[in-house]
């Protein structure tokens, strides 16, 4: 019997071949906790009587969901981690660098091939690299932190297959919301999803992710984006399934007939396309978080927004990836565009997206946000409600404090 891709990398860090259901004891490339999960995980070290990380080179603490602290309680766990990662000497990430997926890639944490687990949902986001990577609760991770091993329940793999090309107007996110919408928020529960197909040849990394990333808003286990036409800064193996692999399912998609999508309130499978709600007022838009937070987002927005104002009655939050997108965005010059437009940036993390601060809306307000979730509450008030859309949804609807469809922007339109 052939072997899904998932299945090779399983294979291959538990020494043996494995399919899916099989449960295997299998050694990890690395690990990562944020500062939701990070002090949890160093309580079980603790107690597990560890006394060292198996390998200082592949543990990695980020603090970006309350960054900077937004009061002393998380101030202190946040001394707590710094603590740590310099008894262990590990990487920390501090305030500011950026939010942990977007560290773990662009620092080259995680590569093709490769299997990572991190204590946050969305570690699933670096499938776009190729990779076998899973989140895990903070006990789990402790564990893998002493002993870098941990179990796992094979996954059994949906395969979907993009076929066409992308319309105007529309993008990896409209994609990935598409399919949510399709397979509905447990339909990939604990599977792998495979995402091939010509459509994805030509998508950059970020555009990977975005899509990788969304996995888990489907239950899924892992995410795998098929690394053909992946342009990386260094050579890497490119993994493909056996022909006879056994899936779950197969889903073909016409990326041809796609249309620029949202989801509504209140969750991320809730889709419609995006004329169903235009018009809908909005209150604040965000671009940010380990979805579309990076310089690609960025300049989708700036192309809208180059020499004009957003609506007076909207507040256009954007918070870049990492430090390193922000300085990117400020040498070309997308920083002043965005400024002059209105947007206010604030420090890289994850902040408006998990409600812990920096863009918390007020009752009754709408939201059109770039982000991965809009459960009742999640962006800090249970009396709001969030859209969510591509980043060029979301600053032209800025721009005209309703929720607009990109697709009818004429190219003349746009000032690049």
């Amino acid at each position: 019997m052939g072997q899904t891709i998932i299945e090779k990398i399983i294979s291959k860090h538990a020494g043996k071949p494995v399919i899916k259901n099989e449960i295997a004891i299998v050694s990890v490339d690395g690990v990562m906790a944020s500062d939701t999960t990070a002090p949890l995980a160093i309580k079980a070290f603790r107690e597990m009587g560890g006394k060292k990380v198996w390998d200082s080179d592949k543990a990695f603490l980020v603090i970006d969901h309350a960054s900077p602290a937004p009061n002393e309680r998380i101030a202190n766990l946040h001394s707590m981690m710094r603590d740590f990662a310099n008894e262990q000497g590990i990487k920390l990430y501090d305030v500011g660098e950026g939010i942990c997926h977007q560290l773990m890639v662009e620092n080259g944490h995680v590569k093709p091939g490769q299997l990572f687990l991190g204590a946050d949902s969305h570690t699933c986001t670096y499938g776009a690299l190729g990779a076998f990577a899973t989140g895990v609760g903070s006990t789990d991770l402790a564990g893998t932190m002493l002993t870098g091993k941990t179990w796992l329940k094979v996954p059994a793999t949906i395969k979907i297959i993009f076929e066409g090309r992308f319309p105007q107007g529309t993008s990896a996110k409209d994609l990935i919301l598409h399919v949510v919408g399709m397979v509905g928020i447990e339909g990939a529960t604990y599977k792998a999803v495979e995402f091939t197909g010509p459509a994805l040849e030509d998508l950059s990394l970020s555009s990977r992710m975005t899509i990788a990333n969304m996995t888990i808003e489907m239950g899924g286990k892992a995410g795998f984006v098929d690394t053909t036409g992946l342009e990386l800064p260094y050579s890497f193996e490119d993994i493909k399934p056996d022909a006879d692999a056994v899936y779950e399912k197969v889903i073909t998609v016409d990326v041809s007939a796609l249309q620029p999508t949202v989801a509504v309130p209140h969750s991320p499978d809730n889709v419609a396309p995006i004329q169903d709600v235009v018009g809908t007022p909005i209150h604040q838009a965000f671009i940010g978080s380990c979805t579309n937070g990076r310089l690609e987002d960025l300049h989708a927005a700036a192309e809208i927004l180059k020499g004009k104002k957003i609506h007076e009655q909207v507040r256009f939050i954007i918070g870049p990836a990492s430090q390193e997108v922000f300085n990117e965005a400020l040498s070309d010059g997308t920083v002043e565009i965005l400024s002059k437009a209105g947007v206010k940036f604030i420090p890289s993390g994850c902040g408006p997206c998990v409600g812990t601060h920096q863009g918390i809306p007020g009752k009754g307000e709408n939201v059109i946000s770039a982000t991965n979730r809009n459960f009742q509450g999640r962006m800090g008030n249970r009396d709001s409600q969030i859209y969510l859309g591509s980043p060029a949804t979301v600053a032209l609807s800025a721009l005209h404090g309703k929720i607009t469809d990109p697709s009818t922007l004429h190219k003349e339109e746009i000032l690049i």
